[in-house]
């Protein structure tokens, strides 16, 4: 996967915001390719301290549900989620501590894959003045890719950054990066967001 670009300017920081998926403790405990989960947390945290002193808005999602699951989608798949009774732990639901030493602009709650359904991703970003979405976590082709197409069906501008999200395989997360996101959005390296805020 080639990813040099011309260094030009990705995007306008006052205008642009980081939205991280899902970094807490049940999501980067999972066993994660082709990058350590470790390495997501510092990278988004990296991205996340550059675009705020940069005048830019962090926004950092996480899922979680009812100790009932009744606000979780409970439709027949042929791999359904298992959940544990009585909700998910509070460890589960902990930021690593890269993640929370930091404070976001907004914080948001979701209970599905996408970031944008059903909560108030496009208000906060339309209110903000936000034109581009710059997007990092866990797992690339599930929680993120979801949010990306969502994004840019909302017409934002998305950057996906290659090394800042990791998935369940190589093979995935190449999928991802090579097929389906190079329609959607432009794929970036952490050091490019870091060049550019």
């Amino acid at each position: 996967m080639s990813l040099n670009h011309p260094q030009t300017s990705l995007f306008d920081p006052k205008t642009t915001a980081l939205i991280s998926i899902d970094l807490q403790g049940f999501i980067i405990s999972m066993p994660v390719a082709p990058h350590p989960a470790q390495q997501v947390v510092e990278n988004t945290a990296a991205i996340a301290r550059s675009l705020k002193a940069a005048g830019g808005t962090t926004i950092f999602v996480t899922v979680g549900f009812s100790d009932d699951y009744a606000d979780a989608v409970n439709q027949p798949t042929d791999q359904p989620t298992a959940f544990p009774q009585g909700g998910l732990p509070a460890e589960a639901l902990r930021e690593p501590p890269e993640i929370a030493a930091l404070t976001p602009d907004v914080r948001i709650t979701k209970h599905q894959w996408s970031a944008f359904y059903g909560t108030e991703m496009d208000l906060q970003l339309r209110r903000r003045g936000i034109r581009t979405v710059i997007l990092a976590g866990i797992a690339t082709n599930l929680g993120v890719e979801a949010t990306i197409r969502d994004a840019y069906a909302h017409n934002y501008a998305v950057i996906a950054v290659e090394d800042a999200m990791t998935t369940f395989s190589a093979e995935m997360q190449a999928f991802a990066c090579e097929r389906i996101f190079p329609r959607l959005a432009r794929i970036r390296k952490t050091a490019d967001i870091l060049a550019n805020a």
